[in-house]
């Protein structure tokens, strides 16, 4: 049965917030001490002290993911045994979708709402879908002269760096370790340090899923984690998802280091176009305001312009600001509410300076 705001508003009363970073199977405070506060954006009020991976963290990390995949325990199990162990980790996804659901929203600012039926079922969803695949998708004998034998086959390629953004924290994230997880590969994530909390918890559940300590592991921070993973020598992949002036930058260290396999999902917002023949403009307009204002408008895809038809423009802006008018930013524990808290002060005021220019 759903939770009503008075219970979901009681729960996050209760919850229990642990904000270390997970190194070689376990939780672990950062060697320098360092810290940052985690913030709810919604109120304003600190949520949990967080280790601020340094230095001896990603080393550390690093060490015990190669030794783990070297050693053949999660790289080396038969695919149904693999398999199993990440069904596990789906279902206790599951199991723990309320407290995960709601650590990404007093997090994120992400309305109740959206993380108990998208995010968090949707990181399950990815996990368990890679799982299937695990002994589905093999490799293949390529047609060549008959005195050769051409193979192709897939295979782990190793320790594998995930550097995820704070507006779709747990989903973006399983987007990265369930296929690399799934393949034989040792994880290390690094959260957003807007977003952390949900990574934090998923590591023990990787854990009791029953994978070996060093294959999945979570090391929260800032810029200046990211950048030593994709510079470290030892890693053999990083994946991003972000901004293309970090990606950019992100390429670069991976070229200046090791050379190491760089995938980048890089910002690129697109216009929604609305044409003349267009059969149903009420349905467009909703479209098109869901597609700008969903998640805050915090999307890698929001249609951030509109372009419309000079014969349909006037009849489509009308039902484009009714639709706009369901979006009402409100308490994000609260089931009813579409639009709940921008994630940071800094992104914040990133908006206004937005709506100030487009108003100059």
């Amino acid at each position: 049965m759903a939770r009503t705001h008075a219970e979901w508003k009681a729960l996050s009363g209760q919850i229990t917030i642990e904000g270390r970073a997970f190194v070689d199977g376990q939780y672990v405070t950062a060697a320098d001490g360092r810290t940052f506060d985690c913030i709810n954006p919604a109120t304003g009020d600190k949520l949990a002290t967080i280790s601020w991976a340094g230095t001896a963290e990603v080393e550390q990390a690093v060490a015990a993911a190669r030794r783990v995949f070297e050693s053949g325990k999660w790289s080396g199990l038969a695919p149904l045994a693999r398999g199993r162990i990440l069904k596990r980790f789906a279902a206790l996804i599951r199991q723990h979708g309320d407290e995960l659901a709601l650590l990404e929203t007093l997090d994120a600012g992400k309305p109740i709402g959206d993380t108990t039926t998208v995010d968090v079922p949707g990181a399950a969803y990815c996990v368990e879908w890679f799982a299937e695949a695990i002994d589905k998708i093999g490799g293949e004998v390529a047609p060549v002269d008959p005195k050769l034998v051409g193979l192709v086959s897939r295979e782990a390629i190793g320790v594998v760096a995930a550097v995820v953004p704070w507006n779709f924290p747990i989903l973006m994230a399983s987007w990265k370790f369930g296929p690399a997880l799934a393949a034989g590969n040792a994880v290390i994530l690094k959260p957003s340090e807007k977003s952390p909390l949900t990574a934090i918890k998923l590591a023990a559940l990787a854990k009791e899923a029953g994978m070996p300590d060093g294959v999945f592991q979570v090391l929260p921070g800032a810029g200046d984690v990211g950048q030593a993973l994709a510079q470290h020598m030892d890693i053999d992949c990083i994946a991003f998802t972000g901004s293309t002036g970090v990606g950019k930058l992100i390429a670069s260290y991976a070229a200046q280091s090791n050379l190491k396999r760089a995938w980048l999902e890089l910002g690129g917002k697109s216009p929604n176009i609305v044409l003349a023949d267009c059969p149903d403009i009420a349905r467009a307009a909703r479209t098109a305001a869901g597609a700008i204002f969903y998640n805050m408008g915090e999307m890698c895809t929001a249609g951030s312009r509109l372009l419309l038809h000079k014969d349909i423009k006037d009849a489509f802006l009308v039902e484009f600001k009714k639709a706009a008018a369901a979006y009402q930013p409100a308490d994000p524990l609260d089931p009813a509410t579409s639009m709940g808290a921008i994630v940071d002060r800094i992104q914040y005021d990133k908006v206004l300076g937005y709506i100030a220019k487009a108003r100059e």
